[in-house]
């Protein structure tokens, strides 16, 4: 069996002939008739490492939460494709080639898909696929040896330090996505790997008569098991494992998967649970940034976590997407969103930067094809296209899928370019998921888990083929830097929403009316942001967003500020070149009392 606290492994695990699974099949219990058959062959060793590293004088680089914009990457789908032109595609240090890419972008943090050493399911295997995300851990303190390049035994730990010394010289902070709600060995009938073989009743939550010594196991994660996070031990494990890979391997922050499982004491949630009070007591693990993923396989607990924590935002995720494909009664629920989600964190003292705002990640379309499918594609994952949520709230601009139509490829270039100005400029902390800013396609398919291959490998003759999309997303994290009101991680205080103080953005309707928040007809909303109290390097100044999700031009009027005239900067119907003007090129208005905002557009203004 592996040693839990192995720092690297020789391999992966090969369920050959089935002796990762202890049993013989003929026996009734299988799963607790020991196996006398030698698995020396299919188990994979660990390996002692020898520690020693020249970091070079590397520091974490502490971004500040306001200036945090996530990248969320898979390691290996960076650069395996033949186009990516490193010299060692899939691996920690082909990697590294890319991160001018990832500084010319403007992101100030990586978040990597699993890079914990993990199983693979043997039903994947016999299909001919294979677990490609990961989140089936079995060493936690292991990185995933096939992201090395083999060079020596153990090399990946050598090289995933590099990886993250060569980030951090750039400037880009390192978030490990961790799984700490489940391990590969599965249910009762899954393999015997570690934890199981060494002492199964501490590890896992059992259920079961005990006279059958409670064989089968809790799975509040739909992933056959989960780990006994009442239990001391474990979560001295957790914390051990979690402040190895910060003082051992530098990385800043964590996303924890399923997260509202660690916090499950007595059959519901709460955030005093053991686990978070560990964590918050922790001299090394407070200090770093924690991200949850606020749901599991039955429970949804968005807004509910402690005050240290950020949560993924799906209701930002659900509502930008409703209202952007013209469904009608979002504009107050879209109000909450775009203004920092108080609603959500701000009866428990957090601010916007607790709210992860994403519009797309791993688990699901990508942006692409959010606006090019309205159904999904997973065929070829081999389970009848039945597995992936089939709500996904994508519209694909009147063609499924592929086509040559200009007038459907238009629109969903603007379409694209409306979802990266909400996200963008909504209060909050923003996640991209990496490609959508080059378009990058999965065709269709909404859960490519399995998919260790070109439909997830990132495409890079996309990046030049989508060149203006690309630019589009550079100008608008620069654009957030320089207005900085949109780089405010603190809520944005608006009339109407939220009224206690003097507001800093203010909502209004087509007229300069009060928006009708609870008409389903409206699909148009304006709001205008304060930037004089804010330090920034633009000066004093003013905003005005538009985004208009009906499908008709609509005209809205605009305010007239004292000594300020009205500049356009962004129009997402325009084409490349006019959409975002450069600095110092915006537009002056004529007139200056409306602007005649085009169907399915988003439209930044700028008064000066």
């Amino acid at each position: 069996m592996l040693d839990p606290y192995a720092a690297a492994l020789t391999g992966k695990c090969v369920n050959t002939d089935n002796l990762l699974l202890g049993y013989e099949a003929l026996s009734p219990l299988k799963d607790l008739r020991p196996d006398e058959r030698d698995n020396d062959h299919v188990m994979p060793k660990c390996i002692v490492i020898d520690q020693t590293f020249d970091w070079q004088g590397d520091r974490r680089p502490e971004t500040p939460i306001e200036r945090l914009i996530i990248y969320e990457v898979h390691v290996k789908g960076f650069t395996a494709h033949p186009s990516s032109g490193v010299a060692k595609p899939g691996t920690y240090l082909g990697f590294i080639e890319k991160i001018p890419y990832l500084k010319s972008l403007g992101v100030t943090a990586v978040e990597l898909l699993p890079v914990q050493e993990f199983y693979v399911e043997d039903f994947l295997r016999e299909r001919g696929l294979t677990n490609y995300w990961g989140y089936n851990t079995i060493a936690f303190f292991a990185p995933e040896s096939s992201y090395g390049t083999g060079a020596t035994p153990g090399c990946q730990v050598r090289e995933f330090k590099t990886l993250v010394r060569e980030l951090h010289k750039a400037g880009l902070e390192v978030i490990l996505d961790v799984i700490y709600t489940h391990t590969g060995e599965g249910n009762e009938l899954g393999p015997t790997v570690s934890f199981r073989g060494i002492d199964n009743p501490t590890y896992y939550m059992l259920s079961g008569p005990p006279d059958q010594h409670r064989r089968y196991y809790m799975n509040y994660t739909g992933c056959g098991n989960t780990l006994n996070l009442a239990n001391t031990q474990v979560i001295k494990f957790v914390m051990d494992s979690l402040r190895y890979w910060v003082e051992v391997m530098h990385v800043d922050g964590f996303r924890f998967d399923l997260a509202s499982v660690l916090g499950s004491e007595g059959g519901s949630f709460e955030r005093s649970a053991s686990f978070f009070d560990a964590i918050s007591q922790d001299p090394v693990l407070s200090t770093v940034k924690l991200i949850a993923e606020p749901w599991d396989l039955g429970t949804y607990q968005v807004g509910n976590f402690p005050i240290d924590w950020s949560e993924w935002n799906g209701r930002f995720r659900d509502t930008v997407r409703r209202f952007e494909r013209a469904e009608g009664g979002q504009i107050a629920e879209l109000g909450w969103r775009l203004s920092g989600s108080a609603d959500l964190y701000g009866d428990d003292g957090r601010s916007a930067y607790h709210s992860i705002n994403f519009v797309t990640c791993h688990d699901g379309f990508t942006l692409y094809d959010l606006v090019s499918y309205n159904e999904k594609h997973n065929e070829t994952n081999g389970e009848n296209n039945l597995d992936g949520t089939n709500d996904n709230h994508s519209w694909n601009c009147g063609t499924e899928g592929g086509t040559t139509d200009p007038a459907v490829l238009r629109l969903r270039r603007q379409m694209a370019k409306n979802y990266a100005c909400a996200l963008l400029f909504s209060a909050g902390t923003p996640m991209i998921l990496g490609g959508d800013e080059f378009l990058r396609t999965q065709r269709g398919n909404n859960n490519a888990y399995c998919q260790d291959n070109e439909i997830s490998w990132f495409d890079w003759r996309l990046a030049s083929e989508n060149a203006d999309i690309r630019r589009f997303f550079e100008k608008a994290i620069s654009l957030t830097s320089r207005y900085t009101i949109l780089q405010r991680r603190k809520y944005l205080l608006g009339r109407d929403l939220d009224s206690d103080r003097e507001p800093d953005i203010t909502w209004f309707g087509l007229n300069l009316d009060r928006p009708d928040w609870n008409n389903p007809m409206v699909r148009t909303l304006s709001l205008m942001l304060d930037g004089s109290e804010e330090p920034s390097p633009a000066g004093d100044y003013l905003l005005f967003l538009i985004l208009n999700a009906d499908p008709f031009l609509q005209r809205v009027m605009l305010p007239r500020p004292a000594d300020r005239k009205w500049y356009r900067v962004i129009d997402t119907s325009l084409p490349d070149g006019q959409d975002f003007l450069d600095r110092g090129a915006e537009i002056e208005l004529d007139p200056q009392d409306f602007y005649l905002a085009n169907g399915r557009s988003t439209v930044l203004l700028l008064a000066r």
